[in-house]
């Protein structure tokens, strides 16, 4: 008799705290959509990030590029006399 009631105390101790953790079954799903979410946010956001250094990338290239030399000014020559 003993023994059955420390196994029901034990049960009643720690079975509690079990069930107590387990999480309900619909904020499982609501945690799942807003990862998936989440996951489709950093997608788009890395499309953007692509596409901004690809941008960047040609503006730098057009820049790079050596503009035409000016013509050299021609020194004055100088008045005679």
């Amino acid at each position: 008799m003993k023994l059955k009631m420390l196994a029901f105390a034990t049960l009643l101790a720690f079975g509690g705290t079990a069930f107590a953790q387990a999480p309900a079954a619909g904020a499982v799903k609501a945690d799942r959509a807003a990862v998936k979410s989440d996951r489709n946010d950093v997608k788009q956001d890395k499309k953007a990030h692509r596409a901004d250094r690809k941008a960047a990338h040609k503006a730098k290239a057009t820049a790079a590029t050596p503009a035409t030399p000016a013509t050299p000014a021609t020194p004055a020559t100088p008045a005679t006399k």
